[in-house]
């Protein structure tokens, strides 16, 4: 039972519109990690590349994005509700909104110029993705924790008689 099989599935998650809903919710969600991977990964690349030691803040980031990827994967997988893990949800927004705090404060009031305003500009643009991802996984945490605590009120599927 994989994701698309899951889309008819209208016991807990909304049915086919939920279901499409969540997929297009976590596409986004992997694409935009990815793509955080890669503009923090330029500057930690070119620390190594000049010998400098990786700043924790940008390691920070990258960690993010890769759970944030691994996350995606996971819930992909067939057998795997992704309201299951309503609570890594909420912890991945943390991360994001901690992510997007710790740059914003950096990069938001930054006026790039001089020779290095091209990653100055890079960053800025990275800090508005970061924002979008933790939105992206506030709705999902909140859709989430809905769905689980919703289906907890349910009866059992073959018999009816048992409270899930």
């Amino acid at each position: 039972m994989g994701i698309l099989d899951r889309i008819g599935d209208k016991s807990h998650s909304g049915g086919a519109v939920g279901a499409l809903v969540r997929i297009v919710l976590r596409f986004l969600q992997f694409i935009l990690a990815i793509t955080v991977a890669g503009l923090y990964g330029v500057d930690l690349h070119g620390a190594s590349k000049n010998n400098g030691g990786a700043d924790g803040r940008w390691v920070f980031a990258e960690v993010v994005a890769v759970l944030s990827i691994i996350t995606v994967i996971v819930y992909a997988m067939p057998f795997i509700k992704s309201y299951w893990g309503f609570a890594w949800d909420w912890m991945l927004f943390i991360l994001w909104t901690a992510l997007f705090g710790l740059f914003g404060s950096i990069y938001i009031p930054a006026k790039p110029k001089g020779p290095q305003k091209d990653g100055q500009t890079r960053m800025k643009h990275a800090v508005w993705v970061d924002l979008i991802n933790m939105l992206l996984w506030l709705v999902t945490a909140i859709y989430s924790t809905l769905i689980w605590f919703r289906g907890r009120k349910n009866r059992s599927t073959h018999t009816g008689r048992a409270k899930v």
